[in-house]
């Protein structure tokens, strides 16, 4: 607006300046109009560069939607919880091509054209589609009687995952963006949500023993600075123990009982949703948390292999003067025995 208002004062200017002849104004004088003025100002201007349009999803459908997941416990009684759901009557219960470790459930009532959807999976996580906090929160109270081991809400809460979905065009496959939007078709899409709640699953059950492992190395950080400093150990051998066991119980749950290490067995005949599987768990860097807390883990367990190895020297060492105290008695007592027969 400036350059505008300096181009039109200098336009009166000119007007003010040349002869009151018209014939001789209208011929030697070239008047700035406001229009040539915009064209000429434009023209300076840098151009941008074209914006790269995504590609056109359904404009059917609305969206995006979320998708939640919560790892709320160690291990859910999948049966009992198929009943409650039933005698809830609030969703429809149904396994995922017979997989007796997963239980998909329907929402009965719909609040839009997109249905809810819930996966339940048996290592204690559940992942929620399009389903609002309000109802999340619901979900979650109602999994507590069908829960074992049962995390804190603090953790529940903190290593949650909230990612968003959107429809495909009619006859693509699912999709992950690189900005981490889930791609599916509109119909027959069970399988599609199936694969990306199972990686979800894992990665906030991931997260959760990522919390227990920092929370334990918080817990004995202490040791290795009194180790620095050359203080007594102030941890007792049975402490050492449970903290011993402590770690491989952890070091069981991520290499033995879960699917970090390996693709699960329900992907071998499954060629698509095995590479929409291994490219969500790509996203989410499954692989490398693993290696990071294994790594991390043997860490922990050389420390507590140390300290048990202290504490048992100590305990030896303890054992030799007691013995050696006990022979000192002895040869006190004979000599007494001895000196009374020899006075007498």
């Amino acid at each position: 607006m400036r350059v505008f208002t300096l181009l039109l004062r200098y336009k009166s200017f000119i007007s003010f300046c040349v002869p009151l002849n018209p014939s001789r104004t209208t011929q030697n004088v070239r008047y700035f109009s406001v229009p040539a003025a915009k064209e000429s100002f434009s023209s300076l201007q840098i151009k941008k560069r074209p914006v790269r349009k995504k590609p056109r999803l359904d404009e059917k459908q609305p969206g995006p939607y979320n998708v939640i997941a919560y790892a709320t416990a160690a291990e859910y009684d999948l049966e009992k919880l198929a009943k409650g759901l039933k005698s809830q009557n609030l969703y429809t219960s149904s396994k995922v091509e017979n997989n007796s470790d997963v239980l998909h459930a329907l929402a009965n009532y719909h609040v839009d054209t997109e249905p809810r959807e819930i996966f339940f999976f048996r290592e204690g996580s559940v992942v929620l589609w399009n389903v609002s906090d309000l109802e999340s929160s619901n979900v979650i109270n109602f999994l507590k009687p069908y829960e074992q081991d049962s995390y804190s809400e603090k953790l529940i809460q903190g290593e949650s995952e909230m990612m968003n979905y959107q429809h495909q065009i009619e006859g693509k496959p699912s999709t992950l963006e690189q900005n981490g939007d889930f791609v599916i078709p509109f119909e027959r899409n069970l399988l599609d949500k199936y694969t990306f709640s199972n990686s979800l699953a894992l990665s906030v059950k991931l997260g959760i023993w990522e919390a227990m492992l920092d929370k334990y190395i918080d817990s004995i950080e202490y040791v290795t600075e009194d180790l620095k400093l050359g203080k007594k150990i102030k941890m007792t051998r049975e402490e050492v123990l449970r903290k011993h066991g402590e770690l491989f119980t952890l070091r069981h749950l991520i290499n033995l009982s879960s699917d970090l290490l390996d693709t699960p067995d329900f992907y071998w005949d499954r060629d698509q949703y095995e590479r929409l599987y291994v490219q969500t768990c790509s996203y989410f860097n499954i692989n490398r948390r693993t290696k990071v807390m294994n790594e991390k883990l043997n860490h922990c367990i050389e420390l507590v292999e140390l300290l048990s190895t202290h504490l048992s020297d100590k305990h030896h060492i303890r054992l030799e003067w007691m013995i050696i105290v006990l022979i000192m008695v002895e040869v006190a007592f004979e000599t007494i025995h001895y000196l009374e027969r020899y006075l007498s």
